[in-house]
């Protein structure tokens, strides 16, 4: 009996499935020359009879699930795919995405926990009021703590996000820099923008920051408020001061959580002045309440020679 069935690939570049130049698909193809695999854009078509079509269903689901957890898929993947599948009793189970990793749904698609480290942070944040997620770059730190916050804004949970930044100029004043002072600080806050345009639609957000529903500012502009039924994030917190970090921890009101992300290998504070982040560490570690989720390059969810990269600084700083 001849099927038809269409994979839909979302969120994932297909060159990461089809291979260079195609060669994963012709791979594919050789391997099971009775079936149809069409590619388009983002569809892959599958014709052919059911038990086949099933089975080439199976292997690139299973594709698309290590594309999502790693980011690529080896050739040695592949061909371990290919070979169970042609086995003479195929057991082929794909660890599909379990849905107690999303996160918060969107239009398109849902953002998942992709690593242990944010599934830690996802974790933690549901039974703590606190929680520092600390961890190099490319760990997904602040993209995770924007998708627990609003997933908590859509369980009504809290009333409002505040996401704030300390603007500490990494290598340039803020002085030089053309325009007034929101143009001045926008460049601080708009990896904080990026996050929540991926969650929201760009209409649904520009309606919530007006209405101050969510709010994104810097560090300074929290100083004498008190923020109930507020969900906070600091981002960046290795770049706030021991003061600052303390005033923005106790503007924490009744029912209110926050998210504390930051990393400690990228200090742009002048060298005299210790960090917030580290101080916060060695204070509020024993504190019931107060969460700590430690990333590393194993959770790093960008390119994949960012882990290279951290891994080769790694070396060079213990030298």
């Amino acid at each position: 009996m001849t099927t038809e069935k269409k994979i839909e690939i979302q969120g994932i570049e297909p060159v990461i499935l089809l291979g260079p130049f195609d060669s994963y698909l012709k791979k594919i193809r050789n391997s099971f020359p009775d079936t149809k695999i069409t590619a388009r854009g983002s569809i892959i078509i599958l014709n052919g009879d059911a038990p086949e079509v099933t089975v080439l269903e199976q292997i690139f689901r299973e594709m698309i699930f290590l594309a999502d957890k790693h980011g690529e898929v080896l050739e040695n993947d592949l061909n371990a795919l290919i070979n169970l599948a042609l086995a003479p009793a195929p057991r082929l189970k794909p660890p599909l995405p379990d849905d107690k990793d999303i996160i918060v749904s969107t239009p398109d698609y849902a953002v998942r926990a992709k690593t242990d480290g944010q599934r830690r942070m996802v974790n933690e944040a549901k039974t703590n009021d606190i929680l520092f997620a600390i961890g190099p770059a490319g760990t997904g730190k602040t993209y995770t703590a924007v998708a627990i916050a609003v997933a908590a804004w859509k369980a009504k949970s809290v009333k409002r996000i505040v996401l704030a930044r300390p603007a500490v100029e990494a290598g340039e004043s803020l002085g030089f820099l053309p325009g007034d002072l929101a143009q001045k600080i926008d460049p601080y806050l708009r990896p904080l923008y990026d996050a929540l345009q991926d969650m929201l639609t760009a209409e649904k957000l520009k309606f919530l920051t007006e209405r101050r529903v969510i709010e994104i500012v810097p560090l300074a502009y929290m100083r004498g408020r008190t923020l109930n039924n507020s969900f906070i994030i600091l981002d960046e917190a290795q770049n706030a001061s021991g003061k600052q970090m303390k005033m923005c921890l106790t503007r924490l009101g009744i029912n209110s959580k926050a998210i504390i992300t930051g990393d400690v290998t990228q200090i742009d504070l002048p060298t005299s002045m210790v960090s917030g982040l580290s101080n916060a560490e060695q204070i509020l570690k024993n504190i019931k309440g107060i969460g700590f989720v430690y990333l590393d390059k194993s959770d790093v969810v960008r390119h994949k020679l960012v882990r290279d990269i951290i891994n080769a600084y790694e070396i060079h700083e213990n030298k």
